[in-house]
């Protein structure tokens, strides 16, 4: 808690909470914005390229935010009386020394190049993504049907239910990728050959496929943030 005696680990993880959730959405709709004139036809390639430039280099902000979620909302259980012993200490640092990792390879990936190296790093990028699913969704599952998960007696549902949210981001994210996967292929054909009807349609299904996955991880970063303010069931005052 704050007071008189200023600023607590708490209070400096509830800000790095809030202002990752604004860059999250908001590079988020800068994207989306973004790719509205990428499926214009009538705007030359040259005008399009840019805002291709434009949504890739947005992109990096929801990117960078995803991954330094998890561990600011494991701070701020660390900071919090009920969570101390749990999360606090050496399970901190090794979960904020994991996230830096992620957070590299995530930098190494959009930064990649043709090769072996940008190869692995985006393979591995992708098996981090798929263990955090899976273990999160698994601790929320647990969390949400036994009586007292990790011997914890505030019935903290309302964070099994913020940590599921959190996961099905991470899925859709993944669910963005594939559907973008034809993207790459149709934009270097109008590069070099120009416009088509066949390519504009490759290229709007694409980005067009997308848009579920975005609108659903935007619902989802929302519930995340209603649940933790509100804490609905808990029993912990």
């Amino acid at each position: 808690m704050t007071g008189t005696h200023g600023w607590t680990l708490h209070s400096w993880a509830i800000l790095l909470h809030i202002i990752l959730f604004v860059y999250w959405l908001g590079g988020d709709l800068g994207v989306f914005y973004s790719s509205r004139f990428i499926l214009k036809p009538e705007l030359s390639t040259a005008a399009r390229g840019v805002a291709v430039k434009i949504m890739h280099v947005v992109d990096m902000s929801p990117r960078i935010c995803l991954v330094l979620f998890l561990p600011s909302g494991i701070t701020l259980m660390a900071s919090d009386d009920l969570g101390r012993d749990m999360f606090g200490g050496r399970r901190l640092a090794a979960i904020w020394i994991f996230a830096l990792v992620w957070l590299w390879l995530v930098i190494a990936d959009y930064r990649r190049g043709p090769g072996r190296f940008g190869d692995a790093v985006h393979r591995t990028d992708l098996i981090v993504r798929g263990a955090l699913i899976a273990v999160l969704l698994g601790g929320a599952a647990y969390t949400f049907v036994a009586d007292e998960p990790f011997g914890v007696t505030s019935d903290p549902r309302w964070l099994a239910g913020k940590v599921a949210a959190y996961a099905l981001c991470i899925a859709g994210g993944l669910a963005i990728r594939v559907k973008l996967k034809p993207f790459g292929a149709a934009w270097g054909t109008l590069l070099a050959k120009g416009s088509s009807p066949e390519v504009e349609r490759d290229i709007r299904g694409a980005v067009q496929g997308s848009i579920p996955y975005v609108l659903a991880i935007w619902v989802l970063v929302v519930v995340a943030a209603l649940l933790g303010v509100v804490k609905p069931g808990t029993t912990a005052y």
